[in-house]
C-alpha cells in the first residue's frame, strides 16, 4: 500500500486538518504524506488528496454549522465502508453526516453524505 494509487480524488478544503480528520475517520483512510498545503490519505481502495484552498480564496468562503451543502458539483465520488451506521456516527462526530435515505444497488446499499465543508459524496455498504 506504499505505492501511489492509479486513481484517486482531490477535495479542496478551507480547514485542511478538519477535513483530513473527517475523511480519515469516516472512510478509514491513513495519512501517507503531508505538507502545509496537502495531505494524501490512502486505503487499499482509495487515494484521497485533501488540498488547502489558497488563503486569498479561502478568506471569501464562509463555512457554516451545519455546513451549507455544495450540491451543485458536476462530480461526486463514492467509497465503500463496512457499516453505514458506523460511518454515520463517525461523520456526525467530525462535523458531517449521512442523509437519511438509502438505496439498494446490486450487492450494496448506498447513502449520500457530506463533509464538514458541505462537499457531498456517497458511501456504500456491501450486502450479500
Amino acid at each position: 500500500m506504499s505505492a501511489s494509487a492509479r486513481a484517486g480524488v482531490f477535495v479542496y478544503a478551507k480547514a485542511l486538518d478538519r477535513v483530513t480528520d473527517f475523511y480519515a475517520s469516516v472512510l478509514g483512510l491513513r495519512a501517507v504524506h503531508r505538507t502545509d498545503q496537502m495531505v494524501v490519505l490512502r486505503s487499499a481502495d482509495l487515494e484521497l488528496l485533501v488540498h488547502a484552498i489558497p488563503p486569498a480564496i479561502a478568506a471569501s468562503i464562509a463555512i457554516t454549522t451545519p455546513p451549507q451543502l455544495r450540491d451543485d458539483a458536476a462530480i461526486k465520488f463514492f467509497a465503500t465502508v463496512a457499516s453505514l451506521d458506523e460511518c454515520a456516527a463517525a461523520a456526525r462526530a467530525h462535523g458531517g453526516d449521512l442523509f437519511g435515505e438509502a438505496w439498494a444497488g446490486p450487492g450494496f446499499v448506498v447513502r449520500n453524505a457530506f463533509d464538514p465543508e458541505g462537499n457531498i459524496f456517497q458511501v456504500r455498504q456491501p450486502v450479500p
